[in-house]
């Protein structure tokens, strides 16, 4: 059981005190849907057999147990695949030689179907211009393919995605027909195939995300370069290669430059980010669009050292999650959600010290609810970190009148809540307000009816 203790105004209380006022109506002031946020720093990367600077964020495996990639560290110092538990215990799988298994992971892994994981690695291969393999959760590794720099695309930045045909998606960030990029399916036995080479107009060029397979079946990406403005586009392409362009970015409030991939929300719009900056400093922004290309600006990061917002994730709170490279309190960039609606609350600044710094990859919300990321640098060893931070519910509004105080905190949907109280500071008593909750929105509300105590001080628990 996990207590979640409200807090006010974001900082820190055990529980909520309030008086009975009788007959008179005080609606206190709502404290909008910022979260607290409790940080814990999971492991510091030592830059030995268990890598150095993960680029990439994390994915949970089937088993519970979080995999991920590192860019440089590992034995050869090429880069590395682990695993690491959520409670931060952490196992080197795999540390790349930079021949036929590639070298320098910058991407995170997708679990496919199969039960192994599949991952791209930016260099090494028989051509040294990148390779796609797979990987078991003991270690083993396969090498797949190498990249050959002609139609096939060189240097994939960016990771997999496994489509409902089953085979594996990407994007290489150069090669082609034009050395612009390229989009590929690759079969879990590595026969690749190549679907499409950026031309550089319209559609865009140097894509270094990785693909969505939307709810309409074709896949949506974002090229960094490219389009109508040379900002960057939204395109979808299909299974057979097909592709269109969806978008343009024009660098006012949409932002340029994508870099990372987007996310299809439960409302069927596309969610993404924008790096911008560049030599007119273009903003970097948080925008939705829609898969016929209705883009809607949510956010513009004002600070001129925000740079390169990950990658988003919807929480089962419905808010989207993220990460800045850069900015934060400290300059060492934060963790964010935004609703739908465009309201952006910042979660936690790094200082660049044991908790890490310039995280650059999205971040993934585990089965028990916490989100997982990783660190560029920072950490122990300043080589970047694995961080957990878990979110908790907070006061949006308490309505007293007439005795009954109707108390509304955040909630996640799918969590069971149980409100308790006691009747004053002292007391070591909590007593059970009701029936345990089962919530199903991003809100819950509950009234307290009782006119017996003059104060009353409140908690809510999250059941297992």
């Amino acid at each position: 059981m996990k207590t979640k203790y409200l807090r006010m105004a974001n900082k820190p209380m055990l529980a909520l005190l309030i008086p009975l006022l009788g007959a008179a109506a005080l609606v206190l002031p709502a404290f909008g849907a910022q979260a607290g946020a409790v940080f814990t720093s999971l492991y510091s990367f030592s830059g030995t057999n268990d890598g150095a600077n993960p680029r990439a964020g994390l994915v949970q495996g089937s088993d519970g147990n979080l995999y991920g990639t590192t860019v440089g560290g590992g034995t050869n110092n090429l880069g590395t695949v682990f695993k690491i538990s959520t409670s931060g215990a952490l196992t080197s799988l795999y540390s790349f030689t930079g021949t036929n298994d590639g070298a320098n992971p910058y991407a995170s892994l997708v679990q496919g179907s199969d039960g192994n994981f599949y991952g791209t690695t930016e260099t090494g291969g028989t051509n040294n211009l990148g390779a796609v393999f797979k990987i078991t959760t003991n270690g083993v590794l396969t090498s797949l393919y190498s990249f050959e720099g002609t139609n096939d695309g060189t240097n994939p930045h960016a990771g997999l995605v496994q489509g409902s045909d089953g085979n594996l998606y990407g994007t290489t960030g150069s090669g082609g027909t034009n050395n612009l990029g390229a989009v590929f399916k690759i079969t879990t036995n590595g026969v690749l195939t190549s679907l499409y080479s950026f031309e550089g107009t319209n559609d865009g060029a140097n894509p270094y995300a990785p693909l969505v397979q939307g709810s309409d079946g074709n896949f949506y990406g974002t090229t960094e370069a490219g389009g109508t403005n040379d900002l960057g586009t939204v395109f979808k392409i299909t299974t057979n290669g097909a592709l269109t362009s969806v978008y343009s970015f024009t660098g006012v409030a949409d932002g340029a430059y994508p870099l990372a991939g987007l996310v299809q929300g439960s409302d069927g719009n596309l969610y993404g980010t924008t790096a911008g900056h560049g030599p007119f400093f273009y903003p970097c922004a948080v925008f939705q669009i829609s898969t016929n290309g209705a883009l809607n600006p949510l956010y513009s990061f004002n600070a001129p050292w925000v740079e390169s917002p990950s990658g988003l994730v919807q929480g089962s709170d419905g808010n989207f999650y993220g990460a800045t490279f850069g900015g934060g309190r400290y300059s060492n960039g934060s963790v964010f959600n935004i609703s739908t609606n465009g309201a952006l609350t910042n979660l936690y600044s790094f200082s660049g010290g044991k908790d890490g710094g310039l995280p650059q990859a999205a971040l993934v919300q585990g089965s028990d609810g916490n989100f997982y990321g990783t660190t560029g640098s920072g950490g122990t060893n300043n080589v970047g970190t694995v961080f957990r931070l878990t979110v908790e519910p907070v006061f949006q509004a308490v309505v007293l009148t007439n005795g009954a105080r109707i108390l509304t905190w955040s909630v996640e949907a799918g969590g069971t809540y149980q409100l308790q109280y006691r009747r004053d500071w002292t007391s070591v008593n909590w007593i059970n307000l009701g029936s345990p909750v089962i919530a199903t929105g991003a809100t819950h509300s509950f009234t307290d009816p009782s006119l017996i105590d003059p104060w009353r001080v409140y908690r809510v628990e999250l059941l297992p």
